[in-house]
């Protein structure tokens, strides 16, 4: 095999174009991931309708949930970066915010990592136009590279973790950040009544994760009945307010209450990522409460509300960005641990990596008609 495809995007609204180039030369520290699946994540949506806040190098490709197995290894290329050992046919997954280790915040500030002033970022900011042009999971194949970019981290996958369910294994990482958040800032201990705002990926993950985490009830917040809500029942969830039936914010607020009883809830996590989960979800919160906000990851705009409620109902208030290497372990082994628990595999969709799988695989992530997209270059690796 001498052509690699690779799906890019010319700019926001454009459509997938797969193109083709050269398999690359291997160097002594670098390596090639074949990928088995990809997940289609709301920040590619997000990028894609135009809303990221910083410059991109367009065109590029998207894709950074990704699973897939070692088949070129440089000589140098022996080890994850916990130094376990890779060789070809390691299964391997990578984050796609890789911190370079030297700057003001990874010496100074380890856990805040994810806020390195000059990481690594695959799918999202290394430019098509960059040799051997293979920097997102959209494709057949991805190129790592820790002389090019020494801040690149790979993590092992389990031998008979399936590459679907290893795909999941960043998004879960973020959920499982977010808790242990709101855990240091004393906002969230075994037993606590959480509510999940949104009922994508994100909040379908986040459901399991408060349960593995100690949560003693979870409900869930969002739309449509069918796949999600419905799914996040199957993952947990002991109630769910449907957003499309119950219309209001102040009708929303009272289901809620109405189902934890009491006060209100111990913790409400938004993983929606719309403006209006702020305002909404510090009034289902109990006085005392910790809210935490992980889902607004691009800039969909401000948010109107009264910084007095804060202030009165002397609430926890935090926010989550992403992962850090640390984190990655727990996300993995949560996932092997409990691949029989949960119905993982139920929320990816599957799609083919042709122009028009990957096109049906975002726009009907748009359209929530998936829980999550996932495109799968090569089927047989999927599983």
């Amino acid at each position: 095999m001498d052509q690699i495809r690779v799906c890019t995007y010319d700019g926001p609204g454009a459509q997938p174009v797969i193109r083709e180039v050269a398999w690359p030369k291997i160097p002594s520290k670098a390596a090639l991931i074949k990928v088995g699946a990809c997940g289609v994540c709301g920040t590619d949506l997000h990028i894609l309708k135009g809303h990221w806040p910083k410059q991109l190098p367009w065109p590029f490709t998207l894709g950074h949930e990704i699973g897939g197995v070692l088949v070129e290894v440089g000589s140098e290329f022996t080890e994850d970066f916990m130094s376990k050992k890779l060789t070809v046919g390691s299964k391997v997954m990578i984050p796609p915010l890789m911190p370079c280790g030297h700057c003001y915040y990874c010496i100074h500030y380890p856990l805040s990592a994810n806020k390195c002033l000059t990481p690594v970022y695959y799918g999202r900011y290394l430019g098509f136009d960059k040799a051997p042009h293979l920097w997102g999971g959209w494709s057949e194949y991805v190129y790592v590279d820790l002389d090019m970019l020494p801040g690149t981290k790979i993590y092992k996958l389990p031998d008979d973790m399936s590459l679907r369910l290893g795909a999941l294994s960043e998004p879960l990482t973020s959920c499982i950040r977010a808790f242990n958040r709101a855990s240091r800032a004393g906002g969230f201990t075994w037993g606590d009544t959480v509510v999940i705002q949104g009922s994508g990926p994100i909040g379908i993950l986040a459901v399991a994760a408060a349960q593995e985490m100690g949560a003693g009830r979870v409900i869930c917040v969002g739309a449509p009945e069918t796949p999600r809500l419905a799914l996040a029942r199957k993952f947990g969830a002991e109630a769910t307010v449907n957003i499309e039936e119950v219309k209001t914010p102040e009708a929303r607020i009272k289901a809620v209450r109405d189902i934890v009883g009491g006060f209100g809830a111990d913790l409400v996590m938004d993983c929606s990522g719309h403006p209006s989960a702020g305002p909404e979800g510090i009034e289902m919160l109990r006085d005392g409460g910790t809210y935490v906000e992980m889902g607004q990851f691009t800039d969909a705009g401000s948010i109107n509300t009264s910084w007095h409620r804060i202030c009165t109902k002397d609430l926890n208030v935090l926010g989550s960005w992403g992962f850090t290497g640390n984190d990655l372990p727990l996300g993995v082994d949560m996932l092997y641990r409990t691949r029989g628990k949960y119905p993982w595999l139920e929320m990816q969709t599957i799609y083919p990596f042709t122009e028009e799988g990957i096109g049906r695989a975002v726009s009907d992530a748009m359209a929530m008609k998936t829980v999550k997209s996932t495109i799968v270059p090569w089927p047989e690796l999927a599983e």
